[in-house]
Formats: C-alpha cells, structure tokens, sequence
C-alpha cells in the first residue's frame, strides 16, 4: 500500500494545521438550523456549502426541490463523466430532524473533547469531513483516479423522496458510493449493513352505534384492530432481523359509541432483501375477522436493506487496510435505520458510516467526540485516493 504509505504524513500535517478551520466550518453548520420540514430553512446551509465546495475545486450544481430544500451535485468540471473513467459518490444530507429554535434549547456547546447541538452528530460533522478531506486531497498533489462526487440532499431524513431519482442514476454511473452518515456507537463502528425500512397504515372501517342502547348493532373497528395488531407482531423474526412495530393507533369517537374507525401505523425493518417481498406480502394478506368491517392496507418497504454483498465486503477491507496505515484499528456493525446509503448499495459497492464518531441521533444528548470525529477525516481522504 506504497500510496496510503506515501500519502499519509502529508495529510496528517495539513488536516493537523486546518484543524481550527474545520472546527470554524461545523460550527456555522450546526449554527444554521435546517429542519427537514421547511425548505427555506435550507438556503443558508446549502449556500454555506456551495462556497466550500467551490473553494476546493468543485463544480456545483444546484437543484431545487418542489417540496424540499433541493440538492447539490458537485464534481471536477475536468474529470470525464461517471462511467467513463469511473467515479465515486460522497454521499451527505443537510436537514435535520430539529424544528427551528431548537439552538435556544439545545445550544452549540464545547467541553470535555465533545461539540454538542441539533445536527452536529447527524450529520454535519460528515459534511465537514467531505470537504477537508477533499481539500486535503488537493493540498498534497493528489487527484483521486476515481472522480469524487459529492451529493448533498436537503430531504434524507423524511426520505430522500425528491433527490431520490437523481441518487439512483448517479449511482449506477460511478464504482462506489461512500455515505457520511454517522458511525455506529460511541466506538465508531462503520456500517458495513443496514435493515431496509419500510412503513404501512391499516385502517378498519366498522360501523357506529349505542354502545348502551344497541351495542349489537354496531361492528368495532377498535376490537377488530386489536386482533390484527396480534397478527403483526407475530411477523417479528429476530433470527432473520425482521422487526414489526405498531408505533401508532387511533380511533373511536366517543366512549359511548362503538367505534366506527381505527388506525394502526406500523414501522417494519428487514435485513435481507429475500424477506421484502414476503414481509410486505404478510401484511398486504391481512384479512378481518369481524363481521361487519373492512380492512384497508397500504405502505410498503420502501429503503432496501443495505446487504454484506461481495462488492460491499471488499470496500470495507479497503478502508481497514487505509484504517492500519493510519494506526487506526475500524470496526464494523449493523444499523437498524436507514439511508441513502440503502438505496446505492443495490446498484454499486457502498460503505455507511464515515462521519462523526459520537452518540445521540435525533436525541437531546446529541454530541461527536471531536478527536475521533476530526481524525476520520484522514481515514476518508485515504479512502477517496485509492482506487478499489
């Protein structure tokens, strides 16, 4: 690994002198607040990045969302396109799960080694990462042989569902996808796998009536639904990581009334792409046992899992051999949500987990350890430079 070897010292010593600038850039991230829900809220934090992804040598191109913030796809305007000489995606997303004026509650906050606030660990610090580790590359001389492709989405956290489209064309165009979502676990573990995701409404058309008066002549929605509710858990497979939780309910009109409507929302969560067709399957086939309702049923599994393919296994060895060259000893493991990075896998090698080392996604703890987080991008910057 004469690259990794040769590469190595120069990178430590241009990421060790921009440190605070990288420092400076996650804190206007963070600082920007860009909840998912409110797409103006966007403009700042992808202008802020268009800047920075200009400013090391990336065409950006901007697309915008008819419901969402859009999404930016930056490249090397000199590089052949994808699929010519091959390229690779780094993959990140801008929203976040927090509403505007969490900061007031949440604040920006340094101390004991770790920066906490709304998106620091999910994911702007994987945003900062992309962009050093790109400058760094372009410090020292180094034009990766596989093109770098940075796709930022402003929609990942409610489903990536207007820059999907865009996300699968680019990935059957390059040779490998990196996603900057966090790692695994206070440990860092990169996610080498992830459970396809999937959600689905049932909702149970009874019909009304007295329930003092003429309780016989009504037909509970309530009562039906408790019984398909038992019929779902039962799909739960824990030797196949099949996961089915009825998260949500409602239903009824008044306590003295039989109730004439009830919903269930249900979460389900595959690791194999085999069990897809035959989970959803399942669910579709509920049928009612009550006389007198109806049974209504849609969702489907919509993020694939993101599977140990032979492609995938071998990405993740690449990035242990840059891991030794750097001292650093990776782990890997299993995320039980999705992301983006679901949807490459299915069309070209991918590797999940790269950014922030830390804890607390979508939680009030959330926080990096700024070390662990900082010294990634290393990692990244090795990863990106060598070719498959």
């Amino acid at each position: 690994m004469s690259l990794m070897d040769d590469l190595t010292p120069a990178l430590i010593r241009y990421l060790d002198e921009t440190r605070e600038d990288q420092l400076d850039l996650l804190r206007r991230l963070v600082l920007s607040e860009s909840p998912s829900l409110m797409p103006t809220a966007q403009d700042e934090v992808l202008g802020m990045l268009t800047a920075e992804l200009e400013a090391v040598g990336l065409d950006v191109d901007y697309t915008a969302g008819d419901e969402t913030g859009g999404y930016l796809v930056a490249r090397d305007a000199d590089r052949a396109a994808p699929g010519i000489d091959g390229g690779q995606l780094l993959i990140g997303h801008c929203d976040t799960v927090w509403p505007l004026g969490t900061l007031e509650t949440m604040p920006l906050h340094e101390d004991g080694g770790r920066m906490r606030g709304p998106g620091v660990y999910d994911m702007k610090a994987g945003l900062t990462q992309i962009i050093f580790a790109l400058g760094a590359l372009r410090e020292v001389g180094i034009t990766p042989s596989l093109a770098p492709i940075v796709f930022i989405n402003s929609d990942e956290e409610i489903g990536s569902r207007e820059s999907r489209p865009h996300l699968y064309e680019l990935a059957q165009q390059v040779d490998r996808a990196l996603v900057f979502e966090p790692s695994l676990g206070p440990t860092g573990k990169i996610k080498t796998a992830r459970k396809g995701v999937g959600r689905f409404t049932l909702t149970v058309k009874g019909k009304a009536a007295h329930a003092g008066l003429d309780p016989d002549a009504g037909a509970s929605a309530i009562f039906e639904l408790s019984f398909l509710i038992q019929q779902l858990f039962a799909l739960n497979d824990p030797e196949r990581g099949v996961t089915v939780n009825v998260g949500m309910i409602d239903g009824g009109v008044r306590p003295n009334v039989i109730a004439p409507e009830s919903t269930a929302t249900v979460d389900v969560r595959v690791l194999h792409q085999d069990d897809v067709p035959r989970v959803e399957q399942a669910i579709h086939n509920l049928q009612p046992s009550t006389p007198g309702v109806e049974l209504e049923i849609s969702g489907r599994i919509g993020r694939p899992p993101m599977e140990q393919t032979e492609r995938n296994r071998t990405l993740w060895k690449l990035a242990q051999e840059c891991g030794d060259s750097l001292g650093m000893e990776l782990d890997e493991g299993t995320a039980g949500g999705g992301s983006d990075g679901n949807h490459t896998s299915l069309h070209t090698a991918t590797l999940d987990g790269l950014g922030a080392v830390g804890d607390g996604a979508h939680a009030a703890h959330e926080y990096i350890d700024i070390d662990a987080t900082l010294n990634r991008i290393a990692l990244v910057a090795l990863l990106i430079a060598t070719p498959s």
